[in-house]
Parts: structure tokens; C-alpha cells; sequence
């Protein structure tokens, strides 16, 4: 494994090994235990978009290893790909630092700096993919539900980058996922065929959040208006009435499904306060997962 650009490039026995290896050195992290791993390492994070969870966590995940991390702000490099080609950034970052981890609006970005550089290079977002987040919430559903196989989740909302990596990890691990869209905002069919030839049946697209929540073991939403879309912003809060998780959704499901939202959250459009803040609520606990699973990702990738 030299990168981690997308699950559906991961096979399963790898998939499970991040999951088993977050769950131990979460549970070593919280006993007052520690890894030096990665002393002497040091991982450049280049960032398009901004982010709290993101950049947070990557970089104590790789403080906590023993690493160092270099933030990289679109203006520090006059912006990844304009002042000077994507693939010599790759090149030359390659000679400097020991992985890359990148933050991007296109999935091409990341895709090029991997085939380029010659360490490690971390998909950390794109408008394609967000597979951290994914995997993080894997983990976050499996300390919650004691099991991912079988499990139901309900994604209400934009058939966005994190509805798609939702459904690779569904096709990889057993899960099974409804995607509830306004018409003109669904998960691409081309993803949704490819899921379900690894996977049958696992991924479903429909317009009804209803009908998607009936047995559901998850309730998942995420925000309307992505970075990059706020020009749409009126357009798409009008379009996506219907759609918000609120209490009388949450009555159509089972009495103890979860609900997930992968932040930041807009309280009062996506989804409501009374529901973000409900017993059921693990959103904080996915927030957190992302540290420990990037810790892992972290180790696996850049151990020498």
C-alpha cells in the first residue's frame, strides 16, 4: 500500500487491518500509552479548502506517532497546480518530506500528485472522495452497533463525495446504503453500478426520505452546500426542502437508530438542533474517529 486515494482501491483484508489497528491505538491512546512510530518523519498536508477536523486531526494523528507536519495554505505555493505543475510539486516534495496528504477540489489533484511523488500521498478530500471520513465513520458505526455487516444506513441529502465513499466502503465491508435525493441531486448511476457489481444490491438511490429511514440502522446527512457551491446556496436550500433530518423523519425509524452528520453541520436547514443533540446522536463521537483512524493510516502508510 503506497497510497490511500479511495476505497474502492483498497481490498478488504486491508480495509479490516485499518480498523482493527485504529481500535487498538485508540484504546492504547486513551490508557496513557504511546507510539513513536514515526520519529523523524515528516508529512506535508497541502490544503485547497480549509478545515477544522481535518487539519486538526492529521496533525496530532501524526504528532502522536512521533512525526512532524508541514501545513501547506493554497498562497504559501501560489495554489497546487497554477504557479508551477502538479506533478513537479510531487517531485519535489518527495525529496523534502515522507507523505503528502492533500485537501482538494479535484480528485485529478490527488491522483497526480500520487502517480508523481515517490512517498506516500493521502487523500484528505475531493470533490470526488472523502475516504477518511468514511472509514472513520466505519469505525464509529462498529463501536456503536457492535458489527458492520448487515448494517442499514440512510443518507439524506446531496449524492455528495461522502454519499460516494459511503458506498464503497458498503460495497467493501457488507453494508447496505439508500441515498434519498432531491430529483437532479442523486448519487451518480456509474458509481452506484460499480458498487453493486462488488457488492450486490448494496447501494440504492431514491427521492423519498421516508422510505429510506423505515429500517435503518443509521440516519446520515451532511451539508446541502458544499465548498466550492455557494453560489447554489439559495437555489439548493429551496430544492432540498424535504430533506432535512428532524424529529418527525428520526419517528419514521427504528426507535434506537444512530444519527451522523460528518460536520460542520447547519443546524436548522440539514438537519435540527433537537436531533443533532439526541441520545441517538454519534456525531461527535465520528468527529473524534477521524483522529484515530488517520493515527493508523498514518502508521501503516509511513513506517519504515
Amino acid at each position: 500500500m503506497k497510497d490511500f486515494l479511495c476505497i474502492m482501491d483498497c481490498p478488504v483484508e486491508l480495509l479490516e487491518e485499518l480498523l482493527q489497528l485504529s481500535a487498538r491505538l485508540k484504546s492504547l491512546y486513551a490508557e496513557g500509552g504511546n507510539e513513536s512510530c514515526l520519529s523523524g518523519q515528516t508529512l506535508a498536508m497541502l490544503f485547497e479548502k480549509p478545515s477544522l477536523r481535518t487539519r486538526i486531526s492529521f496533525q496530532v494523528a501524526m504528532t502522536d506517532l512521533g512525526g512532524h507536519v508541514i501545513y501547506v495554505k493554497p498562497e504559501d505555493i501560489g495554489g497546487i497546480g497554477k504557479r508551477e505543475p502538479v506533478k513537479d510539486i510531487a517531485r519535489v516534495l518527495s525529496r523534502y518530506v515522507d507523505g503528502i496528504m492533500a485537501r482538494t477540489f479535484e480528485h485529478s489533484t490527488v491522483t497526480e500528485l500520487a502517480y508523481f511523488a515517490a512517498v506516500p500521498v493521502i487523500n484528505a478530500l475531493t470533490d470526488w472522495a472523502h475516504p477518511c471520513q468514511a472509514m472513520a465513520d466505519v469505525l464509529t458505526i462498529q463501536e456503536h452497533c457492535q458489527r458492520i455487516e448487515g448494517i442499514k444506513i440512510a443518507f439524506i441529502g446531496d449524492g455528495n463525495n461522502v454519499a460516494r465513499s459511503l458506498a464503497y466502503a458498503s460495497a467493501k465491508l457488507g453494508m447496505k446504503l439508500t441515498v434519498a435525493s432531491p430529483a437532479g441531486y442523486e448519487l451518480d448511476a456509474e458509481t452506484i453500478e460499480k458498487v453493486n457489481e462488488v457488492s450486490p444490491h448494496c447501494t440504492r438511490q431514491i427521492n423519498d426520505p421516508q422510505a429510506a429511514v423505515i429500517d435503518a440502522d443509521i440516519i446520515y446527512t451532511d451539508t446541502w452546500v458544499s465548498m466550492g457551491q455557494e453560489d447554489e446556496k439559495q437555489k439548493r436550500r429551496a430544492d432540498f426542502v424535504g430533506f432535512q433530518v428532524n424529529a418527525e423523519l428520526v419517528k419514521s425509524a427504528p426507535a434506537d437508530v444512530k444519527i451522523m452528520h460528518c460536520l460542520p453541520a447547519y443546524r436548522g436547514f440539514e438537519i435540527t438542533d433537537d436531533v443533532a443533540e439526541s441520545p441517538g446522536s454519534i456525531i461527535f463521537d465520528q468527529a473524534e474517529n477521524r483522529l484515530h483512524f488517520q493515527r493508523a493510516l498514518l502508521k501503516k502508510l509511513l513506517q519504515k
